[in-house]
């Protein structure tokens, strides 16, 4: 399907003909079985201080985990346009397999990068084969120390693959199977998959959007024992592991992946505490607007005024593009390359699954994003999101494997780095004050998701592994705890909440990375931190901007902002400074709205 200029269906017949029965993708995940299989011959061969070949078989896994990156994203493309294909499914089990054997082959590399003498090691490192991977080699060599023996991780991670990720399988099972029925204008109804009715929640109708989250919660509240069950065994395994491994806190994975401290965590929040009350304001003005004594869950980003203009896939293209090359016309050149070579699946169509993302095909130097466009604002934000993502691999492509692996928080740090501009830039050029009110509602919007939406996720998460370390949480204890995380992180403004959003948020069932939430926020005023840095520094700050993303995979974000802003992170000083650009926007809000 095209609008006009640009493709709304991606292409990905060019990485391996045949879709989910493509010959090249079976010779593609035989090479790398072959190859991970050479690897753990080498592994096998001999310790640190004898035979191990550490630039040989760094060699192997970075060309791994190129390849196989690769076939992970393949996997989901095909999963995420098609619910249903059947066989899509069984590449994605094989995926997890390979995954497996790799990481019990990573976890005795690790195991005798912990053994080798830090004189050794100093000298290794220097050494030019291996100097470009340094840090990556130096972070995994200390993560091994806090780990059980090679051979018991191991064993995890091969069960894991029919257990753990099992359990994350079968929430996209559950989800496939969700159906929505809508009641259109001529009263004919007409069943919608969840990627469909979720945007009808945030239609410019209230009635409309009063009645989809009506059949939202029910359909989840029918799949919510299936969804308990799935959260529950996920939340298990995790802290099964990690009491033996002699972790404590269900934070640990998460802050050490993010490459973050808890210093710097706690000092997000409490900024972000401390601005709450002004976005209180900020919700109570738009319930007056809406004529509502408070806002409802599904009236938080609904748009003010009784509809919304619908923007065409092209039209909300080309004003993206426009946007990013006013900053950068690397960027801007980029993301029409994006649109035009049919690397973006945006159809609305049933059978998709919900939600939008960006990954990425290393191998091709490619990248593929998904989502459900029907017109509104938000999907232009969407869009302008991913391709923040897209461009932040683009300018990676080069490196080598280990230090493309760059952690969410500053992955979503590009994308809402990528928002910024085109909400900004669309405010300074809107034409009248409808215009421009619309647009600052759009920011301000974001602040609430980054702020309160996304601090609920973390208060449910966390108190959730709290209840789960006494036994299986049931569905009526897990409502009550995400509605009082929702009550706590909206600081009371909210009316009706949404109990279910546990089984509804596929974010809380992914096994790849624990605490699927914080990142974001991360991201949001981090990204807010380099956007005024590029306001006071013009055009030359977006060849700056592109080094920094460069080094988000070899480097923690404290090295990275103290590197590239001069900022410490753990102090509450610079995420203040962040917050305070969401005060001015609402300060200008209540001002236009008087």
């Amino acid at each position: 399907m095209t609008t006009g200029n640009y493709p709304m269906k991606w292409d990905l017949e060019t990485f391996y003909e045949g879709g989910s029965t493509s010959a090249a993708f079976a010779d593609e995940l035989n090479g790398i079985e072959k190859d991970v299989a050479e690897l753990d011959r080498l592994l096998s061969e001999g310790s640190s201080e004898t035979n191990f070949k550490i630039a040989e078989t760094t060699a192997i896994i970075q060309s791994v985990l190129i390849r196989l990156r690769q076939s992970e994203s393949f996997v989901e493309c095909l999963q995420a346009q098609n619910m249903k294909d059947s066989a899509a499914n069984g590449l994605s089990d094989r995926v997890k397999t390979i995954s497996a054997k790799l990481l019990g082959a990573l976890t005795r590399y690790d195991n005798e990068l912990r053994q080798i003498s830090d004189d050794k090691w100093a000298a290794l490192m220097a050494d030019e084969s291996l100097a470009a991977v340094a840090f990556s080699l130096s972070e995994r060599r200390e993560l091994a120390k806090e780990k059980l023996a090679p051979e018991l991780e191991a064993l995890a991670g091969d069960l894991a693959v029919d257990g753990y990720h099992g359990w994350g399988a079968l929430y996209d099972l559950i989800v496939s199977r969700a159906k929505f029925t809508d009641i259109g204008e001529n009263g004919e109804e007409k069943v919608l998959s969840a990627g469909q009715m979720f945007n009808r929640l945030s239609d410019g109708d209230r009635s409309v959007r009063v009645r989809a989250f009506g059949e939202w919660e029910r359909e989840w509240g029918d799949a919510a024992e299936l969804c308990a069950d799935s959260l529950n065994r996920l939340a298990g395994f995790r802290l099964k592991l990690y009491d033996k491994r002699g972790w404590e806190s269900v934070l640990k994975e998460p802050l050490q992946i993010n490459r973050m401290t808890e210093a710097t965590f706690n000092a997000m929040w409490s900024a972000i505490n401390e601005g709450k009350p002004k976005l209180v304001r900020y919700l109570e003005r738009k319930a007056k607007l809406l004529g509502l004594e408070k806002l409802d869950w599904h009236d938080v980003s609904a748009p003010l005024g009784s509809s919304a203009r619908t923007i065409s896939f092209d039209e909300g293209a080309k004003f993206i593009v426009e946007q990013f090359r006013k900053f950068s016309p690397d960027m801007a050149d980029f993301s029409e390359m994006a649109f035009r070579d049919g690397w973006i699946e945006a159809e609305d169509r049933a059978g998709k699954r919900p939600g939008g993302f960006c990954t990425s095909f290393p191998k091709s130097r490619q990248t593929r994003i998904f989502m459900t466009y029907s017109g509104t604002s938000d999907n232009v934000s969407t869009l302008a999101h991913e391709l923040g993502h897209a461009y932040h691999q683009y300018v990676m492509d080069d490196l080598p494997a280990l230090s493309q692996e760059y952690a969410m928080n500053v992955a979503e740090t590009a994308s809402t780095f990528a928002e910024l501009i085109v909400s900004d830039s669309a405010m300074k050029t809107a034409v009248d004050q409808e215009e421009k009110l619309g647009l600052l509602e759009d920011k301000i919007q974001n602040a609430v998701a980054f702020f309160m939406n996304i601090h609920a996720r973390v208060l449910f998460e966390t108190r959730f592994y709290d209840e789960r370390k006494k036994g299986v949480v049931p569905v009526e204890k897990l409502n009550n705890i995400m509605v009082e995380a929702q009550r706590e992180a909206f600081s009371g403004a909210l009316g009706e909440v949404h109990p279910h959003f546990w089984a509804s948020k596929l974010h809380f069932y992914i096994t790849s990375v624990p605490f699927y939430n914080f990142p974001y926020t991360f991201g949001y005023l981090f990204s807010a931190g380099i956007y005024a840095r590029a306001q006071q520094e013009g055009p030359a700050f977006a060849e700056r901007y592109v080094q920094l993303l460069r080094d988000t995979g070899r480097m923690t974000v404290e090295e990275l902002a103290q590197k590239h802003l001069g900022v410490n992170l753990e102090e509450a000083d610079f995420w203040r400074e962040a917050v305070e650009l969401t005060t001015k926007d609402i300060d200008l809000f209540l001002e236009l709205t008087e």
